[in-house]
């Protein structure tokens, strides 16, 4: 599937589920599928990112957990904040058991190794919580790092609250990723997804 991915950074592209081949894959029944066993309600997607780290475009990523959400507009409600606006999109950190309801997948449209890249994960991080930066410190010596060695079509699934990272690319190779969130919850008080 080649599909025009239309304005984008140099390092990827935010709201792609807008792009309707890619809501079209991430409504699909093989990705939902794969989502139902992991979460309390029907899988609905809330957030789709293209990533590409490529030798033009190549960072890294340090030790974090994805904390939060994007809202169409701001419903104040118990639990929900702090609230930021970023590029026009209101973001807001739900509470950690709502965010233990979701799962996002990663479809790799590029192999991705240790020298492009790859996601590496701490096992079993999520089951902890949110984390404050020196809980994350201390989970580095308590869990297990994994790195998430994928060949082009593979899909990742994993819990927003892992606590993740990836290295600089060291290689020609680009990195492209297809990350889409999932909810398995409605949101309260009339908040709605951004990109629902």
């Amino acid at each position: 599937m080649v599909v025009s991915m239309g304005s984008m950074s140099s390092a990827g592209r935010r709201g792609v589920l807008a792009v309707p081949e890619i809501a079209k894959l991430a409504r699909s029944e093989r990705i939902l599928a794969l989502l139902r066993p992991y979460l309390p309600q029907e899988p609905v997607p809330v957030r789709g990112i293209y990533f590409d780290k490529s030798p033009d475009a190549n960072w890294l990523v340090s030790w974090h957990q994805d904390l939060t959400i994007t809202v169409h507009e701001r419903v104040d409600s118990a639990g929900f904040g702090p609230w930021s606006v970023k590029d026009g999109v209101t973001h807001v950190q739900p509470p950690a058991e709502l965010l233990a309801k979701m799962l996002t997948v990663r479809i790799h449209l590029d192999d991705a190794d240790a020298s492009n890249g790859a996601l590496r994960v701490l096992r079993g991080s999520h089951r902890h919580g949110r984390l404050s930066a020196g809980q994350i410190q201390d989970m580095r010596s308590k869990c297990a790092e994994v790195l998430c060695a994928a060949k082009a079509g593979d899909a990742l699934l994993i819990k927003p609250m892992i606590l993740h990272a990836s290295g600089r690319s060291s290689s020609e190779q680009h990195r492209r990723i297809l990350h889409i969130e999932y909810a398995g919850f409605n949101l309260p008080d009339g908040m709605r997804w951004c990109d629902e």
